[in-house]
Order: C-alpha cells, then sequence, then structure tokens
C-alpha cells in the first residue's frame, strides 16, 4: 500500500510514470477528489492534499480494507475530470459506478460511527411469550447522546 497516489492513478488513466506533462492537471484534479472523500468522512481526519509523487496510499488509509474501492473512485473522477470520454453511454457507465461507490465508501464510514447496545430484557415477553431483546442504535458523535 505504499504505492505512490498520482503514479496509480496515472497508471489506471493509461500514463506512464515517466510522462510529467499532465501532473499538475491530475494533482489538482486528484486533490479535488480527496476533498469530496473527506467531506463523506472517507480517510484521515484531516483534510489530505498531495503535491507530489510522494504522497502514498498510506498516508491517506492505514489499514483499511476499501483502499480499492478507493483507488477506483478517484481514478474514476479524476477521468471525468481529466479526460472524459466521447462515448454518452461510457460516460453514464462511469457516472453510474461512481454513485454506487460513493454510496458504499459512505455507508461503510457510516456504519463505523454507529454503536450497537444489547440489553436483555429478561422480563420482557413479546406477543408470542419469547423474551426480546432491545437493541439500540446512537449516533457516535462528540457533542450528541
Amino acid at each position: 500500500m505504499s504505492e505512490s497516489i498520482l503514479t496509480s492513478i496515472k497508471k489506471l488513466l493509461g500514463i506512464t510514470e515517466e510522462y510529467t506533462f499532465f501532473d499538475a492537471d491530475l494533482l489538482m484534479d486528484i486533490n479535488s477528489v480527496l476533498m469530496i472523500l473527506h467531506q463523506m468522512g472517507v480517510g484521515p481526519s484531516e483534510p489530505m492534499m498531495i503535491e507530489d509523487a510522494s504522497a502514498t496510499w498510506s498516508d491517506f488509509f492505514d489499514s483499511k480494507t476499501d483502499i480499492n474501492a478507493v483507488k477506483t473512485y478517484i481514478a474514476l473522477k479524476v477521468r471525468l475530470m481529466f479526460d472524459p470520454p466521447q462515448n454518452s453511454g461510457h460516460v453514464n457507465a462511469i457516472n453510474e459506478m461512481i454513485k454506487e461507490l460513493e454510496w458504499r465508501l459512505y455507508s461503510a464510514e457510516s456504519s463505523e460511527n454507529f454503536i450497537v447496545d444489547e440489553e436483555d430484557d429478561s422480563d420482557a415477553v413479546s406477543s408470542s411469550g419469547l423474551s426480546t431483546k432491545s437493541i439500540r442504535y446512537r449516533i457516535w458523535a462528540d457533542d450528541v447522546w
């Protein structure tokens, strides 16, 4: 996971690592997508901005398993900003994939912000005569309880 963010996005876009003519444009687009991910709650707690090929995926995620979804998301968003396909069907397919990845990434990050409390209500009995457990979901936030 120590691969350069810029280099891996360039590879996914079909640009060789040695070709640096578009690096400034790609960095601007990648940073825009990193800002979007930060607003979704994905990635480090502080907003991340990359300036060159030295920034790595481990700088963005330490040990997350959904790093490949993030790589794909960034590559697709940058592709649409940097070099959009001419075919509208292809653009629509990319947009649908982006929407799905946004939903999945947002859902994965949101589920980490929920705490499940199980209380054994041994004296509570349902209409069928079985004991019940109450499960309460509380949103985890510093200012909400």
